[in-house]
């Protein structure tokens, strides 16, 4: 009988253990030794959920502590169970029940111990000799049963009002607000509501940026950003629970694999939790996920089955559960707000931030930062959509099926934390994608306004992206729905496939097709139609200002390097400036480092603040002010963040984990901005910077009203607004020489994105968007090639008068003109 129960009476097992078996002592055990007539014993402190491995072995963990050694600095140890082994304990432990292990095998671990548990494990199981004996409480079972026989734990579920600081407590709640899971690029080991006064005191940023994870256990109490400047990757969800005693839970769950993760769909989902850490801050409860944390999913609509949500195979749920379940749902229907159902694409309104339940038929990588979905709900959206740019051969998804869906799927531009999960998703999925962002935007002089649809960055308001079953409700009714959409284009894709075919059988005839497309152009005419071409030799030989449409070939362009192009404009005093470089940012940070902080700037009404010294021969004050909403901070993808003392690679390591940086120093007064040298904002990869000419800075202190708004976008505009900065625009300016028949002339480019249709704010700091734009170059104007054999452009240029002391010159700019889609 490899597992056994053994009853106490009287203090005293009924049952003695084999006399050959000699008890060891847990710190004395070492890997290689011989444990065959040795046992170990303690009380089981956590489980973990059964699993299967690789090779169909059961595999179940628990850690169990030496009661005689709890005073040691290694007072608990892992032990591993396998094959049937394995499934029997799962069915039997109970957290604090007595457990003995004969005849193990000791393994060291290959990395450093946990907390104050042992550095190596134990390996039990039946193929090794192994024997396990678990002391049952009274009542449990008779003395000398096998765990042949089926025990259902009886587990004790505490109402959200009796929670205690530092219990492990079994909870049912129903969910008030939740963030999808996301990427939080930290593990849940440390509290993301730990105070901040414990953030790092006297730790350099160096060393906490670049820490290891065995010098991490020296940061445990490192508060709320630790472990994202760790860099660790867990997914994180945030729930929010009540129950009928209205006292709100928030918990932060960890997981390293998402499925782990509780399947929640909507507000008024009811979860019940198993080994949820409970901690107090700020006079609140907070729940954090613990060793062996396991969570069931309900819907909430009463009357709906109750069928549990869960990644688990083994659980255990009771008849008396169900009863606690449909109180909770008739209880949350009268006291719970749930929203109705979610927006169809045909409803969307501009400027509503709206959840979308969806069908992926499309993705494709934008740049670092972004991702593009494509998605449909079997709706038409009332307004014309914007289409994301990106080339066909990134495009992945169904051609035909892409083609059917030209006027019913839109593009969804996902950004920053969102982008990982949004890569691994499957096309032809089903999702509910939260809080997406509708807004109108149009081209300068383009009468025709376009919905576009955002999923910012950060995990404000419930932001995310969930996948749906197919068992889902809200999937089985879309399903249906899109089953009996009529696509009438079905066959225009196949058809114009055929076309092509048979068109060009042979390489001649395709060689011959190519030729004639030399003659089509390679831009597109955004604007002014109902303008005729102009010759070249009539534009140059007419006065300014005028407008013209041509049709030219690119012969040459300035700058060849086109990093080169990417200049800084301020459309108030219309100025034009290089964009500085790295060098003079990271001498006026070292300038303003030697300008101790004020302590008495430090944690107002709006931000809290941090300080510490690094240890460095040279020693540098560095502060760390963290802008709070509501007056409670944010989670680190929502957060502006304003810093004093940095080196331009601690401000860089920041703006990987913030929403917004800003670098400042103390005055006696408030905090001001640096010189309008450097950045005044940094945010991703983006370097902000303001007019010096035209800005009148303000304090600091003028950034709270936007943090007191109901939601905090921290865009750079809004930024620069309440500081008093006027923001300098990132744009291209190119010099193109064009060329007709009849002569030619140079044309200005001056642009921030319509043309090349790539922001030039992200040109700098991003390799695709460089390729990118050196591909487009090339297909305009390709290396090598013969003025005969150069492609098209159709443009709208202006004529201007620009005056000087010695003469009056006329200039060409180019507009309303953008590349064609397909030429990359």
């Amino acid at each position: 009988m490899p597992v056994q129960l053994l009853k106490i009476i009287e203090g005293q097992s009924e049952t003695p253990l084999p006399s050959h078996l000699q008890k060891e002592n847990l710190k004395h055990l070492q890997e290689g030794c011989d444990y065959t007539n040795k046992y170990i014993q303690g009380i089981v402190t956590l489980s973990y959920p059964l699993t299967k491995l690789r090779d169909g072995r059961d595999f179940f963990k628990i850690v169990v502590q030496d009661t005689d050694n709890l005073c040691s600095q290694i007072s608990s140890i892992n032990i591993f169970i396998y094959g049937k082994m394995a499934e029997d304990c799962a069915k039997l432990i109970r957290h604090g029940e007595s457990f003995i292990a004969a005849g193990f095998k000791v393994i060291k671990l290959p990395t450093d111990r946990e907390d104050d548990r042992h550095d190596c494990h134990l390996e039990v199981s039946e193929e090794a000799g192994s024997t396990i004996y678990i002391y049952a409480k009274p009542g449990t079972s008779a003395a000398s049963e096998t765990a042949s026989v089926s025990v259902a734990p009886k587990y004790v579920y505490t109402p959200l009002n009796h929670l205690k600081d530092g219990t492990v407590v079994n909870l049912y709640g129903v969910v008030k607000f939740f963030k999808p899971p996301y990427i939080s690029k930290g593990t849940g080991s440390a509290s993301l509501q730990a105070p901040l006064s414990s953030f790092l005191v006297s730790v350099p940023l160096a060393v906490v940026t670049d820490v290891s994870w065995r010098d991490s256990r020296r940061f445990r109490r490192a508060g709320p950003f630790f472990p994202l400047l760790l860099g660790f990757s867990d997914y994180c969800s945030i729930v929010t629970l009540v129950d009928q005693s209205n006292v709100k839970l928030t918990c932060s769950l960890f997981s390293g694999n998402l499925d782990f993760l509780p399947k929640i769909y909507k507000v008024g989902d009811i979860v019940r939790f198993h080994r949820i850490k409970i901690r107090e801050y700020n006079g609140q409860m907070q729940g954090i996920t613990s060793g062996g944390f396991a969570s069931l999913t309900f819907d909430g609509t009463v009357g709906a089955p109750v069928i549990p949500r869960t990644s688990s195979r083994v659980y255990t749920f009771m008849d008396e559960e169900q009863k606690t379940v449909e109180e909770l749902r008739i209880w949350a229907a009268s006291n719970i707000s749930i929203s109705g159902p979610a927006t169809k694409l045909s409803g969307v309104q501009p400027m509503l931030f709206f959840d979308l339940t969806c069908q992926l038929v499309g993705k494709a990588k934008v740049d670092g930062s972004s991702f593009l979905l494509k998605v449909w709900d079997g709706t038409e959206c009332p307004y014309p959509t914007w289409k994301v740019p990106v080339e066909a051969k990134d495009l992945e998804g169904e051609k035909v099926l892409l083609h059917q869906l030209k006027n019913l799927a839109v593009d969804i531009l996902v950004y920053d934390n969102h982008v990982q999960l949004a890569e691994s998703l499957k096309i032809g999925s089903f999702l509910r994608i939260y809080s997406i962002h509708a807004k109108e935007a149009s081209a300068d002089n383009e009468d025709v306004t376009r919905m576009e649809f955002h999923l910012h960055g950060g995990t404000c308001y419930g932001r995310g992206i969930g996948v749906l079953p197919e068992s889902n409700p809200d999937v089985k009714e879309l399903k249906e729905f899109l089953e009996s959409v009529t696509l009438t284009d079905s066959q225009n894709m196949e058809s114009c496939s055929m076309d092509i075919d048979s068109t060009f059988g042979n390489v001649t005839d395709l060689e011959l097709h190519l030729q004639r497309c030399q003659q089509l152009s390679v831009t597109v005419l955004t604007d002014h139609q109902d303008l005729s071409n102009t010759e070249l030799k009539t534009i140059t030989n007419s006065t300014a200002p005028q407008q013209y449409r041509i049709r030219a070939k690119l012969r040459t362009y300035k700058p060849q390097k086109l990093h080169q192009s990417v200049k800084l404009h301020c459309s108030k005093c219309n100025s034009l400036q290089e964009v500085p470089d790295r060098d003079d940012f990271d001498f006026i940070l070292h300038g303003s480092a030697g300008i101790a902080p004020n302590p008495e700037l430090h944690n107002t009404s709006w931000y809290e603040s941090v300080t510490w010294t690094t240890q460095e021969q040279k020693q540098r004050e560095i502060a760390i002010h963290f802008v709070k909403h509501d007056e409670m901070l944010q989670h680190p993808e929502d957060t502006l963040i304003m810093v004093e003392g940095g080196t331009l690679k601690e401000i860089w390591k920041l703006t990987k984990r913030f929403k917004c940086v800003i670098p400042v120093r103390s005055t006696e007064d408030d905090l001001e901005l640096l010189d309008l040298s450097a950045p005044f904002l940094l945010k991703g990869n983006v370097k902000y910077y303001g007019c010096k000419q035209c800005s009148t800075p303000k304090p600091m202190k003028n950034l709270s009203s936007i943090s007191a708004e109901q939601q905090p976008s921290w865009e750079p505009t809004e930024i620069a607004q309440v500081l008093g900065i006027e923001l300098l625009q990132y744009v291209f300016v190119m010099k193109f020489t064009l060329v007709d028949e009849t002569g030619s002339l140079n044309a200005y480019l001056f642009d921030d994105e319509k043309f090349f249709q790539i922001p030039a704010s992200e040109i700098l700091t991003s390799n695709f968007l460089q390729q990118k734009m050196q591909m487009t170059m090339n297909a305009l104007c390709p290396p090598g090639r013969k003025l005969g054999d150069l492609p098209w452009l159709e443009c709208f240029i202006k004529s201007y008068n620009v005056r000087d002391t010695m003469k009056n010159q006329v200039c060409y700019q180019i507009f309303d003109t953008t590349v064609a889609e397909d030429v990359v």
